[in-house]
């Protein structure tokens, strides 16, 4: 038992995966975030039309990033990378006041399948860096982040060029990894106990390695 318990707890501390899937309307500046955040340089991009993926490594967790392209006819194939998807950052383009609307009906269709129905939602209000753009205020009441209550989210403001906002948006993904590791450590404790306390002649097979 205390060899189970071992490998378990190396387990949930050993260093973490994440499946994250980055999407948006196409010209939000997905794959300047991507390459920005795996290079930490920027790079010339085309609109993309199907997938990018890289590895970011970040406080002893492994992000596995899909960026998917946004144009409007291969939004349907979207639906294809949903599967096992931990995390979803949807970037905004702060900037493009015509098309918030269309973002935010994209963003509640996505949320509604089953598949992305345990998934953390972190929307990345881009091109901060603009004189128009609007801020993460008036980003969060556009999309009808609000009205998520089912769903734990949260918003950043980001400039992909710069850089800034981006390993926020990071942290708070992290963050929600070592809250979820916390509790699973601490349901497996008490399970634990609990099977001593039950089973008392468990403790003449001591000591217990965990």
């Amino acid at each position: 038992m205390g060899l189970t318990f071992t490998k378990l707890f190396s387990r949930l501390f050993a260093k973490k995966e994440m499946r994250i899937l980055m999407v948006g309307l196409d010209a939000a500046g997905k794959t300047t975030i991507l390459y920005k955040l795996k290079l930490g340089e920027i790079v010339t991009t085309i609109p993309t039309i199907g997938f990018n993926v890289e590895t970011v490594e970040y406080k002893n967790i492994s992000f596995t990033v899909w960026d998917v392209g946004g144009q409007d006819k291969i939004r349907p194939l979207w639906r294809h990378y949903f599967q096992n998807t931990q995390g979803l950052i949807f970037v905004v383009d702060s900037n493009d006041r015509e098309r918030v609307v269309e973002a935010r009906d994209e963003l509640h269709r996505m949320l509604n399948e089953d598949e992305l129905r345990d998934a953390v939602l972190l929307v990345f209000a881009n091109k901060q860096d603009l004189p128009n753009a609007m801020n993460a205020a008036e980003i969060t009441d556009k999309l009808g982040l609000h009205s998520l209550r089912q769903r734990h989210w949260y918003i950043q403001s980001t400039c992909a060029t710069s850089g800034e906002g981006l390993y926020e948006g990071l942290d708070w993904l992290s963050n929600n990894i070592a809250n979820k590791v916390r509790q699973l450590a601490l349901l497996l404790c008490a399970l634990f106990f609990d099977q001593l306390f039950e089973h008392p002649y468990l403790w003449q097979l001591g000591p217990f390695d965990t």
